[in-house]
């Protein structure tokens, strides 16, 4: 597996699947990049190099914890690009990395070719996801056999009640089938520190990240699915209207791992954007 050190001298791993132009990739999670596997048949496309987040899969915990702060993960995908010998590069993020890619943009303008953000996290632009968008998207899914329990746990979730995370497990796959439940095993972010720490006072400037996008010219591309609870097509469209050069694509009948739910159509999206 190949590697490279980071500035601060931490040692990360990615992984190179398929041929062609290159498009690097984020995972989300904080967690294992394994998770995105080869993004639904991607890399007969596109070369992908799927960077390893800092703590999480092949690459080295920090001897700064600190440093498990997105803003501060950006340095590390700038560190990538310049190891890669890429004067620009086009980017592909999904969930929390697409904090990452986004604070990216905003500070990497030059560098960036094109954009991609999957199943898009609002908290670096600070666009807020109310309980009640979560649970109306939720409700399209009133006829599923897991829906009564799932939806309780939602509802407690959303309403300060408590409830238990792993019960609205199904909400993010749009179909909760055997493959979708392994999936959901293999993606679990292992180290809970990097994930804590993610999010800290400081990773986040919504107002200047949000002036710093207008200006941005790289073509970008947001893709939701349509029952996402975690990432809605509405904040996704709002999200979208920062950019002067952005498309929104809503995946019909999939969830927060599209690629997961119809991976040839999935694909055919992203390869089109790609190679345009």
């Amino acid at each position: 597996m190949p590697t490279f050190h980071t500035p601060d001298g931490t040692l990360l791993g990615y992984r190179v699947l398929g041929d062609g132009d290159p498009v690097v990739c984020i995972p989300g999670g904080p967690a294992d990049s394994r998770y995105l596997g080869d993004l639904g048949g991607l890399s007969a496309h596109r070369q992908l190099i799927v960077l390893d987040l800092r703590g999480t899969g092949r690459s080295a915990i920090p001897a700064d914890a600190a440093s498990y702060r997105c803003d501060r993960l950006v340095d590390d995908v700038e560190a990538l690009r310049d190891h890669l010998g890429l004067p620009r590069m086009d980017l592909l993020a999904h969930s929390a990395g697409t904090n990452i890619a986004t604070q990216y943009a905003a500070r990497h303008p030059q560098h960036l070719g094109k954009l991609a953000l999957v199943g898009p996290s609002t908290r670096a632009i600070g666009i807020e996801i109310t309980g009640e968008m979560r649970r109306e998207l939720a409700r399209l899914r009133k006829d599923e056999p897991w829906f009564p329990a799932a939806y309780t746990a939602l509802e407690a979730l959303t309403t300060g009640a408590g409830g238990d995370p792993e019960a609205i497990a199904p909400f993010f796959h749009g179909r909760w089938d055997p493959a979708a439940q392994q999936h959901h095993t293999a993606s679990r972010p292992e180290n809970q520190e990097a994930v804590a720490l993610f999010g800290t006072e400081g990773a986040f400037s919504p107002k200047a990240t949000r002036a710093a996008l207008a200006t941005c010219r790289a073509p970008t591309l947001l893709l939701a699915g349509e029952f996402d609870v975690n990432s809605p097509p509405e904040s996704a469209a709002e999200f979208a209207g920062l950019f002067p050069h952005a498309e929104l694509v809503v995946q019909p009948g999939a969830g927060h791992y599209p690629w997961l739910d119809d991976g040839n159509g999935f694909v055919a999206v992203i390869a089109r954007f790609l190679r345009r």
